[in-house]
């Protein structure tokens, strides 16, 4: 049964259809002196006129995407939106009706919105892909002649021709028309208690693993920091500006900073690294006190 306030706006909705409906056609003559006057004068009385004449192609319109369960009243205000920028954007001189210029507006804009909210899923942004997301089930009524069971794989390929996209592409939409998004938190047991997520494997690595690997890099960090100070200051500066920076220093800037060759750089580095190696290899084989295992 529904609840006060979804008959409420079921109410709202059957009342503004109401008054869309019943709103006077416009000729193309009066619609030509109201569209000018906005564009020209911006007489707002004359966009107001102009805007109600059509909303009932909103309307209509929205009816239309009824298919895929969004809201009615979503639909409409999004086509309203639409209708309201094809208002601003109409050029009367061009000789069009403005239904039919107003028409894709309405149009685009309600499908934008079922873009964004049919699904958490992005199902396609490309005008292809879009294309494809509208086109797919009337094609496959049409050429199947039903729209319930499986796709025959000749539909898919005809479908895929007509549109102008990949048999791929085809298929992934038509799979993800074919179910609805599930929330993981909904019950999927009798008492309620056992929910999808629950059934979920855990992609996070095991704490304890964890524990050991930073554990391990502090110990190696430590290995390091000691290595360190056997070296040279000259040769610290260097392994730490060629081997522990990010932005690693040219042999060139550290050879005029130090006021030597860049080939003595090199050389210093190459020998104060094979000096570190040697280092962090025989402290890691020396024991830890006891005392030392408490400070770190």
């Amino acid at each position: 049964m529904p609840t006060r306030d979804a008959t409420s706006t079921l109410k709202r909705n059957r009342a503004f259809i109401s008054n869309a409906m019943t709103a006077p056609m416009l000729t193309r003559e009066r619609e030509f002196e109201i569209a000018r006057r906005w564009r020209e004068e911006g007489d707002e009385e004359a966009l107001h006129e102009l805007v109600t004449a059509y909303v009932r192609l909103v309307v209509s319109m929205a009816s239309k995407f009824g298919n895929y369960g969004l809201p009615l009243g979503d639909l409409v205000q999004e086509g309203n939106i639409g209708l309201m920028q094809a208002a601003f954007r109409f050029e009367p001189e061009r000789e069009i009706r403005f239904s039919t210029y107003a028409s894709w507006w309405i149009k685009s804009a309600m499908q934008d919105y079922i873009l964004r909210n049919w699904s958490i899923v992005r199902s396609g942004t490309s005008a292809a892909q879009k294309s494809l997301f509208f086109n797919l089930r009337w094609l496959r009524a049409k050429i199947q002649n039903e729209d319930d069971g499986p796709v025959a794989p000749e539909t898919l390929e005809e479908i895929a021709d007509r549109l102008q996209v990949g048999l791929k592409d085809v298929q992934n939409m038509s799979n993800r028309l074919s179910t609805r998004d599930q929330s993981l938190s909904a019950p999927i047991s009798e008492d309620g208690e056992d929910t999808l997520e629950d059934f979920l494997p855990d992609q996070l690595p095991d704490p304890e693993e964890v524990t050991i690997r930073v554990c391990d890099g502090e110990i190696r960090g430590r290995w390091l920091r000691n290595a360190m100070q056997e070296l040279s200051e000259r040769e610290q500066l260097i392994i730490r500006e060629r081997r522990l920076s990010e932005d690693k220093v040219t042999l060139e800037a550290l050879g005029d900073r130090l006021g030597i060759t860049k080939e003595r750089v090199r050389q210093i580095e190459h020998k104060a690294f094979e000096k570190l190696k040697s280092s962090v290899v025989r402290i890691s084989k020396e024991p830890v006190g006891d005392d030392e295992h408490l400070s770190h």
